[in-house]
Order: C-alpha cells, then sequence, then structure tokens
C-alpha cells in the first residue's frame, strides 16, 4: 500500500496529495525564508515533483530569488512551498501538511541568519491556550480554518 500524505492552506483554496514517503526535513533559518514564512525560519520537507499533486486550486508564487519561487495561497496568505529552480524536489511547508508530525526535522540550514534568540526558545515557559481563557473565550476561538483531513468541499454549505 502507497504512504500517502496531505495538506493544504488555512482556508482549504489550496491542497495537494503525496503518494509515497516525504524525503528531508529541515528548518531553514535564511532570510528569505524568514521573511517569506513572517517568522524566525522556515520548516521545510523534500518530495519529488513526480509524486506531488494539487488536488484543489493553485497557489500564486513569488519569485524571491532569481532561482527560487515560493507558492502560497493567493486567498489567506498560506505558505505552501519553496521550489528552487533546475534542483529537484520541491520542499512543502511542513506545518501546511495534515499531520506536520510525519516531518520531523533532521537539519539546520542557513545558521548565518539564525536569530539571536532562537535557541532560547524550548526553554521558555509554556503554557496552553486553556491556561489562560474562560470558556466563553475559547467558543470565541473556535477554528474557522480548514480541517486536518480531505474533503468534498470547503467550505462546507451550511
Amino acid at each position: 500500500m502507497t504512504e500517502i500524505h496531505t495538506g493544504g492552506c488555512q482556508c482549504g483554496a489550496i491542497r495537494y496529495r503525496i503518494e509515497g514517503p516525504l524525503g528531508g526535513a529541515g528548518f531553514c533559518h535564511c532570510r528569505m525564508c524568514q521573511k517569506a514564512f513572517g517568522s524566525f525560519g522556515a520548516p521545510l520537507v523534500s518530495v519529488p515533483p513526480e509524486r506531488f499533486t494539487w488536488t484543489r486550486g493553485e497557489p500564486a508564487t513569488f519569485r524571491s530569488s532569481p532561482v527560487v519561487a515560493r507558492g502560497f495561497c493567493r486567498d489567506c496568505g498560506t505558505p505552501l512551498f519553496m521550489l528552487e529552480d533546475d534542483y529537484g524536489p520541491i520542499e512543502i511547508a511542513i506545518g501546511s501538511l495534515d499531520d506536520p508530525n510525519a516531518a520531523a526535522p533532521d537539519h539546520v540550514a542557513g545558521v548565518e541568519s539564525k536569530l539571536t534568540w532562537a535557541d532560547a526558545l524550548p526553554g521558555l515557559p509554556a503554557k496552553r491556550t486553556e491556561d489562560d481563557r474562560t470558556p466563553q473565550d475559547l467558543t470565541k476561538l473556535r477554528s474557522l480554518q480548514h480541517p486536518d483531513h480531505e474533503t468534498a468541499e470547503w467550505p462546507v454549505k451550511r
């Protein structure tokens, strides 16, 4: 039986399917990845393009360098991929996978741009969302994003 991975953007306008195992996963600290993800870096997993299919919608792209295209949802802005010309694999944003735990990073790249405070993150105090919210507040935070599985239609017609 073939291993299947699915994913997409936050609003559900873009969905994809990967047939077969995921490749190497890493976390890139380069400045372009920081900007593209609006974060301190980008968690990415490699996938051979022949095993990757867009199943709903088409992403918008932006050339972040002469040889790199970055894909994102034009509706909700979710970063989806990085594709380097003539490199081979498509680099999928791990957070866009329906099961992001399937792609644990095994390397770090772009460390010349790593933010000075990035290594301190694991040692910071941690809390759950409900730790400082009332049950009434939590109902207001109900997610409107696409669920972490395939849907025939989205948004669901009510």
